[in-house]
Formats: C-alpha cells, sequence, structure tokens
C-alpha cells in the first residue's frame, strides 16, 4: 500500500469505539478480535476510545484513551464528551489511512468531523439498536424520532455501514437511512462452544438433577433485552405444568427484578471462557425474547452448543434461526407463543435433539477468519475507489 505521502507502508487504521476495554461485551470483544486479525495481516491499528479507571480486560493493540464521564441512569457505560486536542493531535500524527467508527456518540461524531478535514475515508459499523433501546426507558423514548434523525445524518456521512444482519440492514433501509450498508455477521468459535463440553458434574454444582429439563438464558439483565418477557412467559410455562430448571446467566441492572419473579432460577452471574461454554452445552435448550439485537452473539453461541433457540422473530434474530429447524421464532412481545414454543420443545425430545444438532451445523458457517477477513477486504476496497491519492497493492 501507498501512505498518504506516496511512500510504501503497512495499512493503517484508526478505530473509534465507545465500548473496548472498560466493559466485556460483545461490541468490545469483537472489536478486540478485528484488532488481532488487522495486525496479524500486517496493518497498523490504533484505537481511540473513553477511558475507565477499572478495565475489564487486558485491551488488544494500541489504544489512546479519551476522557470519560459515566453514562447517567447505566454508569457501567462511559461518554466520551468529545475529542481532546491531544487525542486530536494524535490522530494526525498516525496519519490513517482510513477510519472506521464504532460508535455513532460525540467522540464518533467529532472524529467524523476531523476525517471530513483532513480528507480521510470513513467507514462505520452498526453494533447496536440505539433507537430501540429507548423505548424500553420513558424518559428517553421521546428522543427516538430526534435520535433517528441524527443516525441518517451519521451513518449518511459515512462512505460504508457494516451491518451485522441482513434484517438489520432491511429495518435501516425501512427507517430511511442511506443505503450505504454492507454485510459484516460475527463469527463464533466453534471449537470453544461445542455440545462436547456438557458437564453432569457442572450441572450438579448449580443444584441441577440430570435429568431435569434446563431452559438457558445469556445476557445482560437490562430492560431492552425484554426481562419481562422472559420472566412472563417462564412462570406461564410453570403454570402450564411444563417441568424444566431455569439458567440466568449474566448480570446488570435487572437482576434483582429478575430473581424475585423467578426465585427458584439459578443465576450464575456473567461468566465466560470454559465456564460459559460448559454453561451453554449443559443447558437443554436457549431462550432470547429480545427484540434490539443487531446481530445476536448469544445465539450463535448457544447455536454452535448444540441448543435448539426460541427467540424474537426480530432483528439479528431471524438472520439465525431457521424456524422450524434450528428453533422457533415467536412474535415480538408475545408471552404466550413463547410460552409455547418452549413447552413444544420441552416436551419432545427427539425434536430437540434434531434441532440442537440443525443449530450446531448452521453455527459452523460462522467462522471468525473468514468474517474478518471481509472487513479487510471492505477497506482495501474503499481505498481502491481514491485511487490515485491512495493506492491498494
Amino acid at each position: 500500500m501507498a501512505d498518504r505521502q506516496g511512500g510504501a507502508r503497512p495499512l493503517r487504521i484508526a478505530l473509534i469505539a465507545s465500548s473496548y476495554d472498560y466493559i466485556k461485551d460483545g461490541v468490545a470483544l469483537t472489536l478486540n478480535r478485528l484488532v488481532a486479525y488487522l495486525e496479524s495481516q500486517g496493518a497498523q491499528v490504533l484505537v481511540f476510545t473513553p477511558t475507565s479507571a477499572t478495565p475489564a480486560f487486558t485491551p488488544v493493540g494500541s489504544v489512546v484513551y479519551v476522557p470519560s464521564i459515566a453514562m447517567p441512569g447505566r454508569p457501567e457505560y462511559r461518554i466520551a464528551l468529545g475529542m481532546p486536542k491531544r487525542v486530536r493531535q494524535r490522530l494526525k500524527e498516525f496519519d490513517p489511512d482510513i477510519m472506521h467508527i464504532a460508535v455513532p456518540d460525540l467522540l464518533g461524531r467529532r472524529a467524523l468531523k476531523l476525517a471530513a478535514q483532513l480528507r480521510i475515508p470513513v467507514v462505520a459499523t452498526y453494533h447496536t439498536r440505539y433507537e430501540a433501546y429507548l423505548k424500553h426507558y420513558w424518559y428517553l423514548s421521546p428522543l427516538t424520532g430526534a435520535l433517528t434523525a441524527y443516525l441518517k445524518r451519521f451513518y449518511g456521512a459515512c462512505r460504508e455501514v457494516y451491518v451485522p444482519s441482513a434484517s438489520m440492514a432491511d429495518v435501516l433501509r425501512a427507517d430511511g437511512l442511506k443505503d450505504n450498508f454492507r454485510l459484516w455477521p460475527r463469527g463464533i468459535d466453534a471449537a470453544r462452544f461445542h455440545p462436547a463440553k456438557r458437564s453432569m458434574a457442572w450441572r450438579a454444582r448449580h443444584g441441577i438433577g440430570p435429568s431435569e429439563l434446563v431452559i438457558a438464558h445469556v445476557s445482560r439483565l437490562v430492560r431492552e433485552k425484554r426481562t419481562d418477557v422472559l420472566a412472563a412467559a417462564l412462570r406461564q410455562l410453570q403454570a402450564m405444568g411444563v417441568a424444566h430448571k431455569v439458567l440466568i446467566v449474566g448480570d446488570g441492572p435487572e437482576h434483582a427484578a429478575l430473581q424475585a419473579l423467578l426465585p427458584h432460577a439459578v443465576f450464575t452471574g456473567a461468566l465466560d471462557g470454559e465456564e460459559l461454554a460448559t454453561a451453554y452445552a449443559s443447558s437443554d435448550l436457549f431462550f432470547f425474547p429480545s427484540e434490539t439485537e443487531s446481530f445476536g452473539n448469544v445465539t450463535l453461541e448457544a447455536m454452535a452448543s448444540g441448543l435448539p433457540c426460541i427467540c424474537a422473530d426480530a432483528t439479528g434474530s431471524r438472520s439465525l434461526v431457521d424456524a422450524g429447524v434450528t428453533g422457533f421464532l415467536a412474535v415480538p412481545g408475545r408471552v404466550s407463543q413463547f410460552a409455547d414454543f418452549i413447552a413444544k420443545l420441552a416436551n419432545d425430545a427427539d425434536l430437540r435433539s434434531r434441532m440442537g444438532a440443525a443449530a450446531r451445523e448452521r453455527a459452523l458457517g460462522f467462522g471468525w477468519d473468514k468474517t474478518m477477513a471481509r472487513i479487510l477486504g471492505y477497506y482495501r476496497d474503499v481505498l481502491a475507489a481514491d485511487a490515485p491519492v491512495k493506492t491498494v497493492t
């Protein structure tokens, strides 16, 4: 690759992220994996992200920390109020060939403006359905229209926007966003998340009998994941007389409320690594009623673990779950339909087995190397379009 002055150098990418190491969520882990892949291919990456006094893990790559404050009402998340002069100067010195913005917040907005001034091409990823989140918080829901308008302007100013699922692209087009989308699905470590990780010893440690049917739910315990629907459907299942055990993996502000509604459920808190893989494989089916997913990492992990999935027929999930083959899709928010689908699987071991095997087979098509190589190819396409200013070889 030629640099912006015409000399040969490695590809340089500036990555602007709102969540990179201070919380161990799907977005942060995906971006860290992306940086690791890009560096393995010889690219140079510099990450700009909000700082925290207590990072959740050691990040991959070179990071420039931007001063931030806790998000009001959700202090586990951070907001960078802009891009201070020293941060702007560091970005200019790095002289990136392309800027990748992973969030349309104040930091992303300032980076977008700076990129325009420096004539750096900008691409973005759409990780989170911000406009869908607002309706679950009454004090924020009046801002939905203004946020949608802002997202139109922000993403419309980017060369390309990488969306994790075709269903997400469909929704954004329907909302009137510019159709500059390219598909970037997530991947799965199919060796880590594997049916062979099933453990009777693990179940016993958590008070689960060898023959009990385990319904797993894995997520941040927050309103937008529809914890209300989760609890209502499981309580209805109990009223229907369907024998089962509920396993809740994750933590968050709705933990106490959910535990009060499901007093007999097993709450493990947040898990990762082998413990998380064992939790999935030691369950029998996966229930995920969220309707705000842009992809659904946890659903893919459950599928790779050999679990049939009952999910909301909404963005993300409908691009993963093949209804009637790998699981079932229910109308978002329709408690009785979720309960009926769970009961159908709970009462039919052969159906669970067939759907679980089909889910595992479908998950095998989502390899990380393939999806990361796709992004690198997208970068090269954008830079090739800028030739002769930049030349890709």
